[in-house]
């Protein structure tokens, strides 16, 4: 074995470029941190070649002094932190002081920077581990670091990127990220000469560095000439989503930057999540269930501004949403987490991508009850915060007619339509809306979100009428949503109503099924059930839960015993309580074919309205939809 000696300064920093330095998405998130710390409110991003080629980054932040450039550039040296204080308080973004060191020993690097007390700016070179003089250079206010040929010097590292295509995607994804933290801090990010982002600060400010008019950085045309308040890419994704409950200047910004780098639809299926606890306050948006992703690609989670993947903070989003996001989706959101820097350990990673906290468990709590407040609120408790010309939960509405007329309940019998149409039904369906004409003239009652019911379709589903225009309601589904989360509440409150049966249901059962009866008679009394073996091969169901149909009796008392079986009864009634109270709430719910009266109809609306988490059933599908009226005219292209 050789002997121990020093490293060079070059190899040390190459190494270290290795763990900060990954791609070049890693040297454009250590650039605009550095810029959001030097108190920028414009940064601009030039990429080519994915960033490879080259890299710029340019903001109006505070600049650096002429004989501080060259230690910008050394290892450890950095102006956030002086003391192990203010480590265990980091309130900046970046503090380890290796990032342009480590560009430096594997790229190309020009830093110009320019005080405001200054008459012009000043630029150093770096490449190889040498430094350049320091030079007279023409820039505004602020800093720009321009990163060239990556990984040139080590191309056994280079080898290792991915395509243009692909570096540059994961720059456009680390700009968004930023990009979402500061919606007060106006971005932009080139790419091969495009303008891809262009997006404005929430108070519109001048540009403290306006850039002459046609010159861009490198030569490229100026941005000046794009809308300011949108992104280049897609004029449309206009940022006037209408978010739940948002409300405030700030928060308005907020919703408008998340508009418009995740799209109009996103803000269309989310509510607004706020909670505030002493120093902890959580804020943001969550997508609703309908909204669900294949993928985990529009998750945001921020800790003091800095994003993360923290495993204590996705592990309380994932059972916030367990109840009702289907299996193999992915929730959507953008979540803000703030809180005394003394309470979160940011120095656990190399590139401050993960976060420790002090005390996590409690972190935990917070943000599952704050997150599942805020998507257990019913349709009763939201309906007096959406306008009529929200859109709707389809993601396709367009708004409603200006003055839609009053609907009212229809006291018809049962309306229901099967692909072969009876004469009869049509009939029936022309007396109902003489009704409706009738009823129209009359006083408007008080409005319901989920309306009034018109009949079945094919004994699946529920049409209803409410103001915006047609309901439709997947009937099983809605009523499985609601039985189980009765189920859920009696349970949690230890009162789970029982129904004696006037004649106990027998069925042949398990040897295993009969010892379970037996031994676990505590925990079936907690269910609600009184189930007593009469043989050696049979079990009596001599009571059950009160939701419950009893026709259904033998199959829940059946569903019941093997989830005590397999997984015990301590483990059944606290880990796997959900799966087994939603497996008794499906088996009970009513089926398809099941015909239901107008007044039966009316009453599963209004429960829903009345029900937590009533948009999703068990599974994470979607309980109704709404047509909107401009829709449906526009199917019919009425008004043309």
């Amino acid at each position: 074995m050789s002997s121990i000696q020093l490293l060079p300064d070059l190899l040390i920093n190459q190494i270290a470029a290795g763990e900060v330095i990954e791609r070049p998405a890693s040297a454009l998130k250590e650039l605009l941190e550095n810029s959001l710390d030097a108190g920028a409110t414009d940064i601009a991003v030039q990429l080519e070649g994915g960033g490879i080629k080259r890299l710029v980054v340019r903001d109006n932040g505070g600049g650096i002094a002429r004989e501080q450039l060259p230690l910008a550039l050394m290892r450890h040296a950095t102006s956030k932190i002086a003391s192990l204080d203010d480590l265990q308080r980091v309130a900046s973004m970046g503090f380890r002081g290796e990032a342009l060191a480590s560009m430096a020993a594997v790229a190309q690097v020009t830093l110009t920077s320019r005080n405001a007390d200054v008459a012009h700016a000043w630029k150093i070179e770096a490449a190889d581990g040498t430094q350049s003089d320091v030079t007279p250079a023409a820039h505004p206010q602020g800093t720009s670091v321009e990163m060239r040929e990556l990984y040139f010097n080590t191309p056994a590292r280079r080898k290792f990127l991915k395509s243009e295509s692909t570096e540059f995607a994961w720059c456009e994804e680390t700009f968004k990220r930023i990009a979402l933290s500061r919606p007060d801090v106006a971005f932009s990010l080139q790419h091969n000469g495009k303008m891809v982002w262009q997006l404005a600060a929430s108070k519109s400010t001048p540009s403290p560095y306006p850039l002459p008019e046609g010159e861009g950085f490198g030569g490229l045309p100026s941005p000046s000439g794009i809308t300011s308040d949108l992104p280049a890419r897609g004029l449309s994704r206009l940022a006037s989503s209408s978010i739940r409950g948002i409300e405030g200047e700030e928060k308005h910004s907020l919703q408008q930057r998340i508009t418009a780098i995740l799209g109009p639809e996103f803000g269309q299926h989310a509510v607004n999540v706020e909670r505030q606890i002493g120093p902890l306050h959580l804020y943001g948006i969550a997508a609703l269930p309908a909204y669900s992703r294949s993928t985990r690609d529009e998750q945001y989670f921020f800790v003091n501004g800095r994003f993360v993947r923290d495993k204590v903070l996705m592990h309380a989003v994932r059972q916030a949403y367990q109840d009702i996001l289907h299996h193999q989706r992915h929730p959507a959101f953008v979540l803000f987490l703030d809180m005394p820097p003394e309470q979160v350990d940011v120095n656990v990673h190399p590139a401050k991508s993960e976060v420790r906290f002090r005390e996590s468990q409690g972190i935990h709590q917070f943000v599952f009850h704050a997150l599942q407040d805020a998507l257990s609120a019913t349709m009763g408790s939201t309906a007096s915060n959406q306008s009529a010309t929200s859109p709707s939960p389809s993601g396709r509405g367009v708004g409603v007619r200006e003055e839609p007329q009053p609907f009212a309940p229809i006291q018809q019998q049962t309306m229901t339509f099967s692909a072969a149409q009876p004469q009869a039904a049509y009939k029936l369906w022309e007396e109902a809306a003489v009704v409706r004409e009738q009823e129209s003239a009359a006083p408007q009652q008080d409005a319901h979100p989920l309306g009034f019911a018109l009949g079945q379709l094919s004994g699946i589903y529920i049409l209803a009428q409410n103001q915006q225009g047609l309901i439709v309601v997947d009937m099983h589904a809605a009523h499985e949503r609601i039985v189980y989360e009765r189920l859920k509440t009696a349970f949690d409150a230890q009162q789970m109503p029982t129904q004696p049966l006037l004649i106990p249901v027998t069925f042949a059962a398990e040897a295993l099924d009969v010892a379970t009866a037996e031994e676990e008679q505590e925990a079936l009394h907690k269910l609600g059930f009184d189930i007593a073996p009469i043989s050696t091969n049979t079990l009596a169901v001599r009571a059950m839960p009160a939701m419950l149909k009893q026709s259904h009796a033998e199959t829940a008392a059946r569903e019941v015993l093997h989830e005590l079986r397999d997984f015990g009864a301590s483990r059944a009634l606290t880990e796997r309580r959900n799966e087994l109270l939603a497996t008794l709430a499906c088996h009970s719910a009513v089926r398809a074919n099941q015909q239901l009266s107008l007044p039966e109809m009316n009453a599963i609306l209004r429960e829903m309205e009345q029900t937590e988490r009533a948009d999703q059933c068990n599974h994470g599908r979607p309980t109704w939809f709404q047509m909107t009226l401009a829709e449906l005219d526009a199917m019919f292209m009425r008004g043309k």
